[in-house]
């Protein structure tokens, strides 16, 4: 691995393991200004069409979320480049980096573009994982293979749950949930690329 890959890792690392924190800063902010705001009858989306700071902290967290995870997504090709599935997976990681990123571009008040990157958002992310945790086994790196598939199974299940009970009248909780798994994927393979990283010899 050349001097150049070294550093797209490091600066990808450090992406995917503040992204998170990024996003859920911004998250919980835009819910803080906005008493209307009920865990169990509202989306998350919700929060982008409110007056005052609500809507730019929960917009613009997303944009610069997307951004970061574009960034971490750049390293995701250095780090699974052995194999072609690996590089699969990582574009259709960077498609869903797009549509994050497109979610705070086009708020809830604008149809259909807002439902359509959301969908996109949500949909995209297990399909990635999947492939690339095929792509992780493949590689004999049974354990982030399967951590992978975990994530990836909590991010489909949640939603499965909600379409089958609609346990809660509105989407914020499942999108959470399956946000929270992504986060917690990201964190996991951030401090990964890091480690490569710092293999440097």
């Amino acid at each position: 691995m050349n001097s150049r890959n070294f550093n797209l890792l490091r600066i990808s690392g450090i992406s995917g393991v503040i992204t998170p924190v990024v996003a859920f800063t911004f998250i919980s902010l835009a819910i803080t200004y906005s008493p209307s705001f009920i865990w169990t009858d509202n989306a998350l989306s919700d929060l982008g069409i409110q007056e005052g700071v609500t809507a730019p902290l929960f917009n613009y967290g997303l944009i610069i979320s997307g951004i970061l995870t574009l960034v971490f997504a750049c390293g995701l090709f250095v780090l699974l480049s052995n194999r072609s599935m690996g590089k699969i997976g990582a574009f259709i990681f960077v498609l869903d980096a797009l549509a994050l990123t497109a979610i705070g571009v086009f708020p809830e008040n604008i149809t259909p573009t807002h439902y359509q990157v959301s969908v996109a958002f949500f949909a995209l992310y297990p399909i990635s994982m999947f492939v690339i945790g095929a792509s992780f086994l493949l590689e004999k790196q049974t354990k982030m293979g399967l951590f992978t598939f975990l994530t990836a199974a909590i991010a489909v299940a949640v939603w499965i749950t909600y379409f089958s009970t609609h346990f809660v009248s509105g989407v914020a909780i499942p999108e959470t949930v399956s946000a929270l798994a992504a986060s917690a994927w990201a964190i996991v393979l951030g401090c990964k690329m890091l480690k490569e990283a710092s293999h440097r010899s």
